[in-house]
């Protein structure tokens, strides 16, 4: 489904991203990991359109994704939910669900009423500001908004990031559903022991370069990778 092949990408004249290359398989649980700094969110900012590639290739269902406009790439099927999640603060949970909707065909999956059925705590809350919602609620909201785009392939950076560990774990209990559903993830997050839970396969991402990938059971096995790249 998503293919990328030796990623190069820059923030002036400073390259971050070297020779990265990974694929997620449709129904697949794919992570990113790595230390802070080391190139996750711009490999995800890079394939979003959101930071211009240096080199390197990515393809979406067989559709090059590099220079491509953002908005053609959520709309080719690929759902975001970005980094400190990145809500609408002044309009209600409703309205920020709605904003996004996109049918995909006519038995397209996710509508308003299925969010609130996956997320009972945001039909609660639906005519709340999105500047209302309490941390996890918020999460909650920017994956029920990405949802809503109908994606083939949804995104997350920083899945559990700042949350407590109660909302941490209806988190992963969510992805986890979604994946059961066969819904095709590619996910950002440090919480290792969950993402070993989840994901079917794990690269790891050092000063920009790939230098590990493998199965959950190997990276459960290899204490090594964990000790070299993964903790602070």
């Amino acid at each position: 489904m998503l293919v990328v092949r030796d990623l190069a990408a820059a923030y002036g004249p400073a390259q971050v991203l070297f020779d990265v290359s990974f694929t997620v398989e449709a129904g697949e649980v794919v992570t990113l990991l790595g230390r802070n700094g080391m190139g996750k969110t711009t490999t995800i900012h890079t394939l979003m359109g959101l930071v211009r590639a240096l080199g390197g290739s990515a393809s979406f269902d067989g559709k090059p994704l590099l220079g491509t406009p953002p908005y053609r790439i959520a709309q080719a099927g690929i759902g975001l939910v970005p980094e400190g999640r990145q809500i609408f603060p002044t309009l209600t949970v409703e309205e920020n669900l709605i904003a996004t909707a996109a049918a995909r065909s006519k038995a397209s999956l996710w509508t308003l009423q299925r969010v609130y059925a996956f997320f009972p705590r945001l039909a609660e809350r639906r005519r709340n500001m999105g500047d209302q919602l309490s941390g996890g609620e918020q999460q909650m909201l920017a994956i029920g908004r990405a949802l809503m785009t109908n994606p083939k392939l949804l995104i997350l950076d920083e899945a559990t990031e700042g949350l407590a560990p109660l909302v941490r774990r209806e988190i992963w209990a969510c992805l986890k559903r979604l994946k059961d559903e066969g819904q095709s993830i590619l996910v950002v997050d440090k919480n290792v022991d969950a993402l070993i839970k989840l994901a079917d396969r794990h690269v790891v991402i050092e000063k920009g370069h790939v230098v590990w990938t493998g199965s959950s059971a190997q990276l459960a096995d290899d204490r090594s990778v964990r000790e070299r790249f993964l903790q602070a």
